[in-house]
């Protein structure tokens, strides 16, 4: 039986969340799913645990990279799925996500002819309570604006993307670019959008931050899918509302004793 996902985690001293993130995903595998996780060289006891859960792990490397999508690129070189999902070592897979996605690849009958598949993702705070539901539909309308799916193990065609457009730019944009992959395609970009809720995404993290506003802007001019004058408005709103939303935070964490 041939593999249809290759499911692929990158680490880098992730060992106070690598547990509850294999398993969310060591359950839901079978024979026509792998598991493939890239360490970057970690110090803590993070190969412990990948070591621990080797019967489940069919590749794993652990040395220097530079970045998740220098990690995630050495994994789309070795996997042999014909459909790619990356999971974050502080993700967690929610249970019947595999099955979701398997009941659609062996039903939907030209299923080889779209480039990505997409889903809800429950977006958490340290104590996993529900921040907010990220993820929607990539129309061109909203993808040339900025980036409208949850990344977080959506399916991604290996031949449609990676081996026709390339793979992760991680020297240009080290923080989005999934994104940048993703806008390649334009409105060329043939999806499936699921209802479905997929995983949970821990809040924080460089793509909640200035430098992640600024390389959407970057990526925007690079690929010309808006006028300069609007890419430096939506990149100066961002920064505005980010900021924004920070001070708001602080002042709610200060009145309940958090601070």
């Amino acid at each position: 039986m041939s593999i249809q996902i290759s499911i692929i985690i990158a680490t880098y001293n992730a060992a106070s969340t690598l547990t509850k993130c294999l398993e969310g995903i060591v359950n839901q595998l079978n024979d026509e799913t792998e598991l493939i996780i890239i360490d970057g060289g970690s110090r803590d006891s993070t190969c412990d645990i990948i070591n621990s859960y080797r019967q489940y792990i069919d590749y794993t490397i652990s040395e220097k990279d530079n970045g998740v999508y220098d990690a995630w690129n050495k994994g789309i070189r070795v996997a042999r799925g014909k459909w790619i999902a990356f999971i974050g070592a502080d993700d967690v897979l929610l249970p019947n996500a595999i099955e979701i996605y398997m009941n659609l690849i062996h039903h939907k009958k030209d299923i080889d002819t779209y480039d990505y598949i997409c889903a809800h993702v429950e977006y958490i705070d340290t104590s996993g309570r529900i921040l907010n539901i990220w993820g929607n539909e990539p129309k061109w309308n909203k993808m040339k604006k900025g980036m409208a799916p949850a990344h977080v193990a959506s399916l991604h065609n290996k031949k449609n993307l990676f081996e026709e457009i390339g793979v992760y730019d991680y020297v240009h944009f080290p923080i989005c670019a999934d994104y940048e992959l993703l806008l390649r395609k334009r409105e060329c970009l043939k999806y499936i959008f699921l209802p479905n809720n997929i995983a949970r995404m821990q809040k924080g993290g460089m793509s909640f931050s200035v430098n992640a506003i600024r390389e959407t802007y970057n990526i925007r001019k690079k690929h010309k899918s808006i006028s300069i004058m609007y890419n430096l408005f939506l990149y100066l709103r961002d920064v505005v509302l980010f900021k924004t939303y920070n001070v708001r935070h602080s002042i709610k964490m200060t009145f309940r004793g958090e601070l």
